[in-house]
């Protein structure tokens, strides 16, 4: 089939619209950005215009802390306990530092650091950084001269303890920003801290600060605080239970002098202990406050207690025969013993010598519900409350979960936990009418009112008891005291870690004088005697001797007994001791 050479030929397909629409559609993008970018601009400069004002001074001006002055920590004299001194703080701005490798030298030299380190700390210290804090005044004035662009100091405050390692169980301390970290200091922290200002400042290009533009906030100084504490009775106790820690090689050692009136915390010491002031290298083992942070068990200074139910439930008398031949009592698979059999004793002098076998025999007549009020209600298996953090409250189970042999072995102080504090306000029971009364570590304003527990007529029996506790035939003739009716307690036993118990021994010794009208109270426990004397009546009773006397001395409170009062037993006798 022919075709013509017109037929054959091919024309283009028709040209799209699309050039045509091109130009509208960017044009139409190009305005759509225009008005956004116009938008935003408004947006920024009248709407929310902080954002811009912040980058542009951010440029030029600082805000700086200005610190508040911390309270001081007083006695209940005034005596100052905890005060703050002027110190100063290196602190820059990284970027803005201009110096010479001879400068950064003889800073690391003046900052008593390594060169290296202290470049690093540079590099990543951000914008704005504390080079050191708290540094004496004459170390920031060798920094000053240095003369290194972008470095400066403010004025701040570092806390000073003037007793030391003497109070530094009560105060605790604080930290870099003059904020409490234990103690008292941590407790009280808002009381004392205050709350600290600010002030706005412009920096030129080299963050050398060239004006003061405004106070943001004023500080807010902090308040001063009273404590109960009388810093001479807490320098002499504390003197006492070093020397008796040392002479007895003991691992560690606890006393409490509390007013027998008040409640007041008059003294508390521990020991081992540690320097406030240079704290960098104590461990955390010497800052415990042991007298309130740690328990042991009790031993025989908790017959009292269980005697004085006893009493006032009327199951017996002062003078009711309790047999405790031969020594011993077994109670199903365990068997309770005395260090010395006694054979018949009234109820008096099981308390005098401290017969484990009376005492749970006595116990064994009551109900367990009822020892366990009585216990519950003399502030056992509570914390006391006296202000200070971290405080316990020991370990007394519910007597629904007692056993007969638990039971007895808890009479005389077995088979539950106390701290020393707790055990002091126990006491206090006797050395009153009855009443438990509360106790603390801050400055009171006299006697307080405490909370009935027993009748006076039982407080005064038991006290009568104590009081032949320390007389010869009893466990602790050596807590007498030359001029002054004394009653107290003894306590030995057996240290119990983890579940089982060692071979180690924990030592006290509680009681209060004068006996005729009670003024201190006075506990003292040592953990672990090694020098060859374990029991309370010969490491702690001596102790709680050379305190109260003194303290009795100090205070003025007048003798109630003869200077020759003190009766010790002829040297080789046998001295009645708890099991």
């Amino acid at each position: 089939m022919r075709t013509t050479a017109g037929a054959m030929r091919r024309y283009p397909p028709p040209p799209l619209a699309l050039p045509r629409l091109r130009a509208p559609i960017v044009f139409a993008v190009l305005l759509l950005l225009f008005v956004g970018l116009a938008g935003r601009s408004l947006f920024l400069q009248w709407i929310d215009n902080a954002f811009l004002q912040e980058q542009g001074s951010s440029r030029y001006s600082r805000q700086l802390e200005v610190p508040a002055h911390r309270g001081m920590i007083v006695d209940r004299s005034g005596e100052a306990l905890a005060i703050s001194t002027p110190v100063k703080s290196i602190w820059a701005f990284p970027s803005k530092i201009e110096a010479t490798p001879d400068q950064m030298l003889s800073l690391a030299k003046v900052l008593e650091t390594n060169p290296r380190t202290l470049a690093r700390r540079l590099e990543e210290g951000g914008e704005f950084m504390f080079i050191a804090r708290q540094v004496p005044p004459e170390v920031a004035d060798r920094v000053a001269a240095l003369r290194i662009k972008g470095i400066h100091d403010q004025n701040e405050y570092r806390r000073f303890y003037p007793g030391g390692d003497t109070m530094s169980h009560i105060l605790g301390f604080t930290g870099d920003h003059d904020v409490g970290q234990e103690g008292i200091e941590l407790a009280q922290q808002e009381w004392l801290g205050g709350k600290p200002g600010s002030r706005r400042v412009i920096i030129n290009r080299r963050g050398d600060v060239v004006e003061d533009v405004e106070s943001v906030r004023a500080p807010q100084a902090g308040r001063d605080l009273a404590l109960a504490i009388d810093t001479r009775l807490q320098y002499l106790a504390f003197r006492e239970l070093k020397a008796a820690v040392e002479l007895n090689k003991a691992k560690a050692g606890g006393l409490v002098v509390l007013d027998a009136r008040s409640g007041e915390i008059l003294a508390l010491a521990n020991w081992p202990t540690y320097n406030p002031n240079a704290r960098e290298r104590a461990g955390r083992d010497r800052m415990r406050n042991r007298a309130l942070t740690d328990v042991f068990e009790p031993g025989s200074t908790l017959k009292p207690f269980t005697i004085a139910l006893a009493l006032e439930t009327g199951k017996v008398r002062p003078d009711t025969i309790i047999q405790t031949a031969p020594g011993t009592l077994t109670i199903g698979p365990n068997t309770i013993h005395d260090a010395h059999p006694n054979g018949a004793l009234t109820v008096e002098q099981v308390i005098q010598k401290s017969s484990n076998v009376g005492a749970a025999k006595i116990a064994l007549q009551l109900p367990a519900e009822k020892m366990w009020e009585m216990l519950t209600e003399s502030g056992f298996g509570s914390p006391p409350k006296t202000g200070f953090p971290g405080e316990v409250g020991g370990r007394l189970r519910p007597a629904k979960s007692w056993k007969p042999i638990e039971q007895a072995t808890i009479a005389y102080g077995h088979g539950i936990s106390v701290n020393l504090v707790q055990l002091a306000r126990g006491y206090g029971l006797f050395a009153s009418d009855g009443d438990l009364k509360p106790v603390t570590l801050f400055k009171g304003n006299g006697p307080v009112a405490g909370r009935p527990v027993i009748s006076p007529e039982t407080a005064r029996a038991v006290r009568h008891m104590l009081e032949m506790a320390v007389q010869p035939g009893g466990t602790a003739p050596k807590a007498q005291i030359a001029g002054y009716r004394v009653a107290g307690k003894t306590g030995t036993t057996l240290k119990l870690e983890g579940r089982a118990y060692t071979n180690k021994y924990v030592s006290s010794f509680v009681g209060f004088a004068p006996a005729s009208n009670p003024r201190l109270i006075v506990a003292v426990m040592l953990d672990e005697p090694s020098a060859g004397e374990h029991f309370g009546g010969a490491v702690a009773a001596p102790v709680f001797s050379a305190v109260t006397g003194a303290a009795l001395r100090m205070l003025g409170v007048p003798p109630d007994a003869p200077v020759g009062n003190v009766i010790l037993p002829p040297e080789g006798a046998e001295v009645q001791e708890e099991s």
